[in-house]
């Protein structure tokens, strides 16, 4: 099974190369845009990590990552394997943060502004 995340670069580490094989891998560290905003690390292996070479720290990016895990010596292990990185950049409206729609562009009208001086309505439905 497959997911996405998305936020902005925070770290990108330098590619890491086995010794014994031809295994190489990039990790990096991207911020989530929600409500409580959390650092997420994943882990680009071998061409994917290819990817990452038009990718600096503070680019808004989409992740899509699979999530992997294995036992070790009694004690397990997950890690968060990107698969595709694209930038996010030039596609997301400036000032919006990621991943929400401005209210005109979703086709919401915006709320009527509040005037405490201006007469109740008498089209009030409350029954108090």
């Amino acid at each position: 099974m497959s997911y996405e995340m998305k936020g902005t670069v925070k770290r990108l580490f330098d590619v890491w190369k086995s010794d014994t094989s031809e295994f190489y891998k990039r990790e990096f560290v991207i911020t989530t845009a929600e409500q409580y905003p959390s650092d997420v690390k994943f882990s680009a292996l071998k061409e994917k990590s290819d990817q990452l070479s038009n990718i600096k720290e503070g680019d808004q990016v989409m992740v899509k990552f699979d999530v992997r895990g294995r036992e070790y010596n009694d004690r397990y292990y997950v890690d968060l394997n990107a698969w595709r990185v694209e930038k996010m950049g030039a596609e997301a409206p400036a000032g919006a943060p990621m991943g929400e729609a401005e209210p005109a562009a979703a086709g919401i009208p915006p709320a009527p502004e509040f005037n405490p001086s201006a007469p109740a309505s008498s089209d009030d439905d409350l029954p108090f």
